[in-house]
């Protein structure tokens, strides 16, 4: 059982009181308790099992303008108060910073928000074991499948956040997660893909036959992939894919990079970086969203931004110390992104594979390719040659080349927009992609 909010409120106002009582003119804290159970299937035969339960805490100190922070695992109260002791010292020889200190009072979340995260329900190991025994099962019914692995994993958390200004609260959220990754092989290639489930609720995760074939039936259409040559061509990307485009997005308008001037997106507030027809939205308060959470790590209510409206970049993603930097108010996005996604297009999915007569359809990318500096991006991809709306064939060893500022522009968006993830996109085209093959 996780431990309940009395007793991780009881550990965050024992250190606030120790901590004022030392010398801290602020200080906050987070004291968290998660347990994590995990089986592991490898070719149809229970691999490992096992289980953590972490107790954490973690504290901040200010005295003035000067900040440290420390942490630890152990809560016994000789601990909590050698911990304590040691982060006044630090913050006494620490450098002053103007822009060190707690979010303003009045940004403070009132409340937590119902949002459905956590599921009570226990799924036993002997569960675990017969859910993946049958998606392994599955996933192997194909000879040319040669190589299995599969995980399920049940994850609950429990967390209270406190600061010395009054702020207490937290929540307890879950996440039940199915993974299957398997290896296809023919006379020409050996292929590797994978698919996973991941829901606050054990209900909502795919069935595992489903989630086996799912997997299978990806690794196998890659098999005997053809090489082709370069050219500038558009290239249309799968959602999973889409997804990390989405994120770079992230990464670039984040407080922190524009503050210090690392971002291609700095000072492009209230300009058109998307066209029209593009809308990105960050919403927190989704029920049963990945992402979905009251607010952020300082404290702050969280509430739904439109970071793009019509292609325009309305918001960055602001924390308190950043945003004193910057001469604005934190938006309760201290940790990033909540439940983060491109809204649909007005193109199926269909229509979108036929927009062009021919293009890559794009699956996997290999590589961290993305500058956010300058906006370049590199990357190693496998995919599909499309001919017509029709999948030709598989591809592979290519490289997909752009910069963010072009590629943004030319961006078309399907409207099969689904929230697998705390990033989501729709099937997403873009126009005039730099491939280069054989």
């Amino acid at each position: 059982m996780i431990k309940d909010q009395e007793y991780l409120s009881e550990k965050a106002t024992y250190c606030l009181d120790l901590a004022k009582k030392l010398g801290a003119t602020d200080s906050s804290v987070v004291v968290s308790n998660s347990i994590s159970e995990t089986v592991n299937f490898r070719n149809k035969k229970l691999d490992e099992s096992y289980r953590s339960d972490n107790l954490a805490i973690g504290i901040t100190t200010y005295i003035g303008k000067k900040k440290s922070t420390i942490s630890s695992s152990n809560l016994l109260k000789e601990n909590l108060d050698t911990l304590i002791e040691k982060c006044i010292e630090t913050t006494k020889n620490t450098p002053e910073d103007e822009f060190n200190s707690l979010p303003d009072k009045d940004l403070l979340a009132n409340e937590v928000k119902d949002l459905n995260l956590f599921d009570n329900n226990h799924i036993k190991n002997e569960e675990k074991i017969e859910y993946l025994k049958r998606l392994e099962t599955s996933a192997s019914v194909n000879k040319k499948i040669v190589n299995t692995e599969s995980s399920f994993s049940e994850d609950k958390s429990n967390f209270i956040l406190a600061n010395s200004d009054g702020f207490c609260k937290g929540y307890k959220d879950s996440s039940f997660v199915a993974s299957s990754v398997t290896v296809a092989k023919d006379e020409k290639s050996m292929e590797r893909d994978y698919e996973y489930t991941n829901k606050c609720h054990l209900k909502d995760i795919k069935d595992a036959e489903v989630l086996g074939k799912l997997a299978a039936d990806q690794t196998i259409r890659k098999l005997s992939p053809k090489k082709i040559g370069s050219e500038k061509i558009a290239l249309i990307f799968d959602k999973r894919i889409a997804k990390g485009i989405l994120g770079t997005f992230a990464s670039a308008i984040t407080s922190s990079a524009i503050s210090r001037g690392t971002s291609f997106l700095k000072d492009k507030i209230n300009q058109k970086i998307f066209s029209d027809k593009i809308n990105i939205v960050d919403k927190p308060d989704l029920l049963k969203g990945l992402g979905s959470r009251s607010f952020d790590l300082e404290g702050v209510k969280t509430e739904t931004l439109n970071l793009v409206e019509q292609g325009v970049l309305k918001h960055y993603l602001i924390d308190t110390y950043n945003g004193k930097k910057l001469n604005q108010k934190s938006n309760g996005r201290c940790g990033g992104t909540s439940n983060l996604y491109f809204e649909n297009g007005n193109i199926s999915y269909k229509d979108l594979l036929n927009a062009n007569s021919k293009c890559l359809y794009i699956t996997e990318t290999i590589g961290h390719g993305s500058n956010v500096v300058t906006g370049d991006y590199s990357v190693g991809a496998t995919g599909f040659l499309i001919e017509n709306g029709e999948f030709k064939y598989p591809i592979n060893e290519i490289t997909i080349a752009g910069n963010f500022k072009d590629m943004f522009k030319n961006i078309t968006l399907a409207n099969d927009l689904e929230f697998k993830y705390a990033t989501n996109s729709p099937t997403m085209m873009i126009e005039g992609m730099v491939v280069a093959g054989k």
